[in-house]
């Protein structure tokens, strides 16, 4: 395994660096052990171990490695990765080393390609909400916009892991409320640094989005993500409270602090048209659980499969993967971190239905799925290293750039 450069502050200044070496990462990837092999735990850092073991599944041998967390340990943390906006990529030891986090995995579905609407550039940005250090990221896009596998029945694009600042863990849904208020009255908000708005409605966008083009958001509807790009749309950029330009098109580029671009499509344009250059405008939005009354610390999307202790209904049994999961034991105080092999000998993966009964064998009550095939990476710093080594075989030989992940974090 190879050990990678000593971890740094992230911040602004590294993001074009984080995304251009995003590719790369992953030449070095620390071997899966042979099939057959006796499983092996490792300790990593205070409460947090790494362990890698064969699963006989339905459709063949796959290789499971698993990091498990004990939040009952007051060294021990967990939050967000990023690489410092919402769309933008990098790879998840790049994120890891760069935050300083002891192990990790990659997080949310995202948009991954915009084949579909030629000429409009892919974000990069994630399905779900995302909140990271207590600081709220993004909302959610439609259920018919989400990247990824169809969603089990009765969960949404909203459903999220998350650890509270009572640092439990928990399943929980997070909403969006807001409202864009002008003398002329209030509007609400549908969106918010997310790649895809509801049709009819306006979304904002600020400095956490980066410089990605906004165009994406007015394409595809609520049912169908491969539907055309609205024809009516509007843009407006509100300044310390004020109106400062308008634009008949989404634009790009960075957003400076201080700044909201509110962008509209079908009657949410018509109503954005309807601001003047100089008027004051106030924009408000928060993230909303729909359970949990303790703040969250970090969140993230993706869907449940297991909950209580029992797989939810409807979970696929067919479809096997390469996954990355997330299970949830003892109170919301232990944590587990589960990605799939993707070397060949074990490529056949797990269902869905599959990845649930793993996590309950490893104790879990509660799971979460998030995205899988290329992007499954999980990292961990091998014993007395600075640096995180890739501790699975990514499907596509190296690490796959993601927008976000789970970082472990340790003081000692």
């Amino acid at each position: 395994m190879t050990h990678r450069q000593k971890p740094r502050k992230l911040g602004r200044s590294v993001l074009a660096v984080l995304a251009s070496l995003g590719a790369l990462a992953g030449a070095a990837l620390g071997g899966a052990a042979p099939a057959g092999a006796v499983p092996r735990s490792e300790r990593i850092a205070a409460g947090v171990t790494y362990r890698q073991y064969d699963i006989k599944a339905a459709k063949g041998l796959t290789h499971a490695h698993v990091v498990t967390v004990d939040l009952r340990d007051p060294h021990v943390r967990l939050d967000l990765l990023h690489p410092g906006a919402v769309a933008a990529r990098a790879a998840v030891s790049r994120l890891a080393d760069s935050a300083g986090a002891v192990a990790g995995v990659n997080g949310d579905f995202f948009d991954i390609t915009e084949t579909q609407h030629p000429g409009v550039e892919a974000t990069g940005a994630t399905d779900g909400p995302a909140i990271a250090s207590g600081r709220e990221l993004k909302a959610a896009v439609p259920d018919g916009q989400r990247f990824g596998p169809s969603l089990p029945p009765g969960t949404t694009t909203k459903n999220v892991l998350g650890v509270g600042t009572d640092r439990r863990a928990r399943l929980d849904s997070i909403s969006l409320v807001g409202s864009v208020r002008s003398p002329a009255g209030a509007l609400p908000l549908g969106g918010f640094n997310q790649f895809a708005l509801p049709v009819g409605s306006v979304g904002a966008f600020t400095s956490l989005w980066g410089g990605v083009s906004r165009a994406r958001a007015t394409c595809g509807t609520d049912t169908d993500r491969a539907a055309p790009c609205s024809s009516d749309t509007y843009e407006v950029t509100v300044r310390h409270g004020r109106v400062v330009a308008v634009a008949d098109t989404p634009g790009s580029g960075a957003i400076a602090s201080g700044t909201t671009v509110l962008v509209g499509r079908e009657a949410g344009a018509q109503r954005l048209r309807k601001l003047s250059i100089g008027e004051r405008v106030t924009v408000r939005h928060r993230l909303v659980a729909s359970a949990s009354r303790v703040p969250y610390r970090f969140a993230l999307g993706g869907y449940p499969v297991l909950s209580h202790g029992k797989p939810l209904p409807g979970l696929d049994n067919a479809t096997a993967a390469v996954r990355t999961a997330v299970g949830i034991a003892d109170g919301g105080r232990r944590l587990l971190l589960f990605a799939l092999d993707g070397a060949p000998a074990y490529r056949t993966g797990l269902t869905i239905a599959e990845v649930a009964a793993a996590l309950r064998s490893l104790g879990a009550v509660d799971g979460f799925s998030l995205d899988g095939g290329g992007s499954t990476t999980l990292v961990a710093r091998a014993p007395g290293a600075s640096a995180v080594s890739v501790r699975n075989h990514p499907t596509g030989g190296a690490e796959r750039p993601v927008p976000n992940g789970i970082g472990v974090f340790s003081t000692r």
